[in-house]
């Protein structure tokens, strides 16, 4: 990946595409990519949907090699639900494609003209820009079948649906998976209104006659993989768990930690929880000739995602992930898992971040808008999103909007963004990173959980303040490492537990680049990715009163084990104190 493509959508005749070297940029990719060009390249005062906000497009430092589980895309801009800086992690197919047609970033700047909507077509012969005003509203589902027919189901898309089109704050971009099904999103931040901005409908990659990339030093790459891909199968996490359950595994696992917010976030524990386990829904796909173990993305290790088919066996939508069927279930009250799974199939086709719309359908709940419980009326308001309608439109901007528009204070959100699937009274770990991290509430940024509940990588008591903030600070320095190399997050559990694997990870990026990376270089990676990040933010007006939880998780104290969360804001301000 020797360059970055730059697209300026307000060039004069029509939307420009310039190729030009790594520069400044050199050896970056991911999140590290992604942050670095908005922090060099953004204003932190301007307006995300205006034309000085770009968005960024990086595949991982690892994307099309044969690095095992190496395929994840980041994507990144200032955020128009956070305010602040922003990337966005998606599996799907696009990240390999990306990187072995040589691309370490696409850009999009500039400011489309009013009404106009482009698509873009990439192969090893360059970039073609051509208007697309007949996919104007188009979901992404209709969308991918037109473009299979016109590019055949080998190329790989980035595209948005209505939701990014009416640049909706809660809105996702889609990334197809290996089949060609638009089903793996980078969602969290509403990345796919500032595509919607940049008027640009969608991407189509072709990577066909273009080679994997070759590492520099092919022994080393070679046998690093391997011990790699082993580590990774032999922990029972990504090697058994995962692969078996997928991500929604989790479900009884933090149900019975007393962790799983119910009714938006009013009780850790749901009393239907096994009728939406991750259990459950692997007997269910298998019952129907579905599939519950499938990669996202070819090359993967731990092949977590799945296929979800209805009762006649007809394909309906991925397998759910546990953040969606938390999102769409537990935390509206809805255990029937084929409503959940209709409800994740209509984010991805209309273009919603599944966490957030969940948690604003939550907060409308709370707010007499329907009854929890009420799937048929979830179904409708996930409807009125699509269509674009006063009442979907509030709901398309997320949780935080949700609550103002109907006067509660119970939005479960920091910086703007809503809470995933963890409570932080229960898991205190995870609080800490909702609390702090440069990305609003994620947990991604800084997986506590996984010591905190899993007891990977160690033990911290998840109901006590004790030990939390180094926890989090540890997470989010390598988390923000391993995004920039594009490994999947997931293969944090083998290396926090295995040290030969997480020695075998390095060896592969260094057979890969010819270095010599130690641990303490991904620590030192990590940092300065996480400096500029926190730097763009405080010169977009953010100080420490922004890391903070909402006040009612200090005030209200959840069952089971009636804890609140007790992590002093003296400590929270030490997080990034290194």
């Amino acid at each position: 990946m020797d360059k970055i493509l730059r697209i300026d959508v307000s060039a004069e005749g029509g939307p420009k595409a310039t190729q030009m070297p790594l520069g400044e940029y050199a050896g970056m990719g991911g999140r590290g990519m992604t942050s670095m060009v908005i922090y060099n390249e953004v204003p932190p005062d301007c307006h995300p949907l205006g034309p000085e906000n770009k968005l960024v497009i990086a595949p991982g430092l690892m994307a099309g090699t044969a690095a095992s589980t190496s395929g994840r895309i980041s994507i990144g801009c200032k955020s128009p639900l956070t305010g602040g800086i922003k990337e966005s992690n998606s599996g799907g197919q696009a990240g390999q494609v990306m990187a072995r047609l040589g691309y370490a970033a696409i850009i999009l700047e500039g400011e489309a003209p009013k009404d106009s909507l482009f698509k873009i077509f990439i192969d090893k012969d360059g970039v073609t820009i051509t208007p697309a005003d007949e996919l104007k509203g188009m979901l992404n589902y209709d969308l991918a079948d037109k473009m299979k027919a016109e590019y055949g189901e080998k190329v790989a898309m980035i595209s948005i649906g209505p939701a990014g089109e009416m640049k909706m704050s809660a809105s996702s971009i889609a990334i197809t998976d290996p089949e060609f099904r638009p089903s793996r999103h980078a969602g969290r931040g509403g990345p796919g209104a500032v595509m919607g901005s940049k008027g640009i409908k969608a991407i189509i990659l072709d990577d066909k006659e273009m080679k994997m990339r070759k590492p520099v030093d092919s022994e080393k790459f070679k046998a690093a993989n391997k011990l790699f891909a082993q580590g990774l199968k032999q922990h029972p996490v990504t090697g058994e768990g995962l692969p078996a359950f997928g991500t929604n595994v989790l479900t009884n696992v933090v149900n019975e930690a007393g962790g799983l917010p119910t009714y938006n976030f009013k009780q850790g524990r749901y009393e239907d929880a096994g009728k939406i386990s991750g259990e459950t829904f692997a007997e269910l796909e298998t019952q129907r000739g579905g599939k519950p173990t499938h990669a996202c993305h070819r090359g993967c290790a731990i092949q977590c995602s799945g296929i979800f088919v209805d009762k006649e066996g007809n394909y309906v939508t991925k397998q759910p992930e546990y953040e969606t069927v938390w999102a769409h279930g537990a935390n509206c009250g809805i255990s029937d898992p084929d409503v959940i799974a209709r409800l994740d199939f209509m984010d991805d086709n209309i273009g919603l971040d599944t966490i957030d719309m969940g948690a604003a359908i939550g907060v409308a709940m709370d707010a007499g808008v329907i009854e929890f419980g009420d799937a048929e009326g979830a179904i409708k308001l996930v409807e009125e999103v699509g269509k674009g309608t006063p009442l979907g439109r509030i709901l398309g901007s997320g949780a935080a909007t949700t609550a103002r528009a109907f006067g509660i204070e119970r939005a479960p959100v920091v910086k703007g963004q809503a809470m995933p699937a963890y409570d932080p009274r229960a898991v205190k770990g995870i609080g800490v990173t909702y609390a702090t991290s440069p990305m609003g509430a994620d947990h991604t940024a800084g997986y506590a959980v996984a010591t905190n509940i899993l007891k990977v990588g160690g033990d911290v008591d998840p109901l006590k303040p004790e030990g939390q903030i180094e926890l989090s600070r540890n997470l989010q320095i390598a988390t923000a490492a391993i995004d920039t190399c594009g490994f999947c997050l997931f293969i944090a559990f083998a290396i926090l537990d295995q040290e030969e694997t997480f020695g075998a990870m390095l060896d592969v990026v260094n057979g890969m680049y010819g270095l010599s990376m130690t641990g303490d270089d991904v620590v030192d990676l990590g940092k300065k990715i996480l400096t500029m990040e926190r730097e763009f933010n405080k010169k977009a007006g953010f100080n420490a009163t922004h890391d903070r939880l909402p006040r009612y998780f200090k005030r209200e104290e959840l069952a089971p084990h009636n804890v609140t969360f007790d992590v002093s804001d003296e400590d929270l301000d030490q997080v990034f104190n290194w």
